[in-house]
């Protein structure tokens, strides 16, 4: 699918030295008239828009300075997050424990979480919801909806005490969910668009477009969230910005630099509560490499959240599979970001 390029016409507000970041975006994004005004070269754009169309994505943008570089599809067309959503939710729980409603310390055993036969084991609910946050639950009951991959990955039940081992686990962010609903009395759509949406002006969602997905297998849902690329875009920038919008702070600064903290070292760094992260808590670079200091939302198909705070640079990905069969790797997305981050003004 040809995508077009949409480097629209609006005034260059900024200052060239970008020394100080400008206020968040309003009620529409800016996008820059003359990217080159700005460091950035036509030429590496256009090379950047051919490598996102020979990968499949559906969408794209690349923003810097609160505002928009350059995009590619329909930025406005809301499509399944799937794992992405896990971010969302980080910032939720973030406010929620904040507010006292959830303490990280807490087992599963007090918080009476246990799920259908085979049931949870009394080791099982010794794990915390810190322990779900990090993925290292040592809880590997079935879960919904999960995938392939997921499901022949998945330890053995008893095989690793809670909070000794990372496990991408779609039980622990599933388990969250019902964890917050319960603290908050809100379903997590509902606080979502009231609590972060809103505050920062997503200009797509609401409430409705996210919806549950069940299992027979566990009593805990899935919760999707369908979102625009150019209000992902938002999310990210409001981690960027640690979770202040135009001087409110919608998610505690604290919570936001904790959560994109790497705990456990992955293929691609790390990973820290429910973000993946360019760095690891060991040092060593992973197979996939993305910039240090970097962190992002990543879901199944291709669905990418990129913050690189050292260029304020945020890189969106989308892969809608309603327009194309095509998938984006996390190895592919690695080398997007590098063109970008190659590309960029360094001033």
């Amino acid at each position: 699918m040809r995508l077009i390029a949409i480097l629209a016409v609006l005034p260059l507000l900024l200052a060239a030295s970008f020394a100080a970041p400008p206020d968040a975006p309003g009620a529409v994004w800016q996008q820059l008239k003359a990217p080159e005004q700005a460091g950035w070269s036509q030429e590496n754009l256009t090379a950047i828009k051919d490598y996102v169309e020979e990968i499949g994505s559906t969408s794209a943008m690349v923003v810097q300075h609160d505002v928009i570089v350059a995009a590619w599809g329909d930025v406005s067309r809301r499509s399944n997050l799937h794992s992405a959503r896990k971010s969302l939710l980080n910032s939720l729980i973030g406010i929620a424990v904040a507010d006292g409603k959830i303490n990280l310390d807490d087992t599963l055993a007090k918080l009476n979480i246990d799920d259908l036969p085979p049931s949870l084991t009394e080791a099982e609910k010794q794990a915390t919801v810190r322990d779900l946050l990090e993925a290292r639950s040592g809880v590997y009951h079935p879960a919904a909806y999960e995938t392939t991959g997921m499901q022949e990955k998945r330890p053995d039940r008893g095989s690793h005490p809670p909070g000794t081992f990372w496990y991408y686990n779609n039980w622990d962010f599933n388990a969250l969910g019902a964890i917050y609903e319960h603290a908050s009395g809100q379903s997590i759509f509902a606080a979502f668009a009231d609590k972060i949406a809103g505050p920062i002006g997503m200009q797509d969602f609401s409430a409705r477009d996210g919806h549950y997905v069940r299992s027979p297998e566990s009593r805990y849902p899935a919760y999707l969230f369908d979102l625009s690329a150019r209000d992902l875009a938002r999310f990210a920038l409001l981690f960027l910005r640690g979770g202040n919008w135009n001087g409110v702070q919608v998610v505690p600064e604290a919570w936001v630099k904790t959560s994109t903290h790497p705990t456990s070292d992955t293929s691609s760094g790390g990973y820290g509560y429910l973000w993946w992260t360019g760095d690891s808590p060991s040092g060593e670079r992973g197979e996939i490499r993305f910039p240090k200091g970097s962190f992002w939302a990543e879901g199944h198909l291709g669905q990418f959240a990129v913050v690189v705070p050292a260029l304020d640079l945020i890189i969106i990905n989308r892969v809608d599979s309603r327009l194309t069969k095509r998938t984006v790797s996390k190895k592919e997305m690695a080398h997007l970001v590098h063109m970008v981050v190659a590309a960029a003004p360094k001033g």
